[in-house]
């Protein structure tokens, strides 16, 4: 049975109600994007509320989170409300589709950890399936409507499954994105990329690719992992 809790170092994640528990994605995304000169950030699809979190301990940002499972929306509710940024962390409980067409705010970061295995077999339990397939969000609403809220200089970051890449900044391209950074996710020293994580903005940039590796040998993880996560994990890695 899955933990119903997760310590973070300034705030816990209660995950009783939640398809989806804590994970190192969601860790990865609210650590590595770029927060700078943002004042609205918002969330898509945030699950327990880690990211909305992470991201309130990063920056001043008010921060707008959107979720659709009414069991995720419990316990992200409950994590904002006994956080130290209540005051700056507003959840949505609705589709991503409806908020984008009937709100008129416009955000400096938009991020997401994204629906993916849209090609895979789909999960009996259908908030689970929510979550990991594109039942509800495909990656053209996610761009197209990440588009329609960005301010001009706005950008948009998402982490994905490494095979999931070329589908994913094609679309962007062909809604006007360009890539402005690009970190390929290695498991293990040796291993090919698992996952992506990456930064898309209206405005042509020349890009930076890099790679973090998370594990050297099978047990120890990198300097690089540990810098980026240690603000956030209890032992620092």
């Amino acid at each position: 049975m899955s933990n119903t809790w997760f310590q973070f170092k300034q705030f816990r994640i209660v995950q009783e109600n939640s398809a989806l528990k804590v994970g190192t994605d969601g860790v990865l995304l609210g650590a590595w994007c770029d927060i700078s000169g943002s004042q609205r950030i918002l969330d898509v699809g945030t699950g327990t509320g880690l990211i909305a979190l992470m991201l309130a301990q990063r920056s001043d940002a008010m921060i707008s989170a959107i979720e659709i499972d009414a069991e995720a929306c419990k316990d992200a509710q409950h994590n904002f409300r006994n956080s130290s940024w209540t005051d700056r962390l507003t959840l949505y409980p609705q589709d991503f589709n409806i908020f984008q067409e009937t709100h008129s705010l416009q955000f400096d970061l938009i991020v997401s950890n994204p629906p993916y295995f849209k090609k895979s077999l789909r999960s009996v339990k259908m908030a689970s399936s929510v979550a990991r397939h594109d039942v509800s969000l495909s990656f053209q609403q996610i761009i197209s409507g990440s588009k329609r809220l960005l301010n001009e200089i706005g950008r948009l970051a998402v982490i994905l499954p490494s095979t999931a890449l070329d589908d994913f900044r094609e679309t962007a391209r062909l809604e006007g994105f360009y890539l402005c950074r690009k970190t390929n996710v290695v498991p293990r020293t040796g291993k090919p990329p698992k996952r992506v994580l990456l930064e898309f903005s209206l405005t042509p940039v020349y890009p930076v690719v890099d790679e973090l590796v998370l594990l050297q040998g099978q047990i120890q993880y990198s300097e690089r992992f540990i810098e980026l996560t240690k603000d956030f994990y209890l032992d620092g890695n």
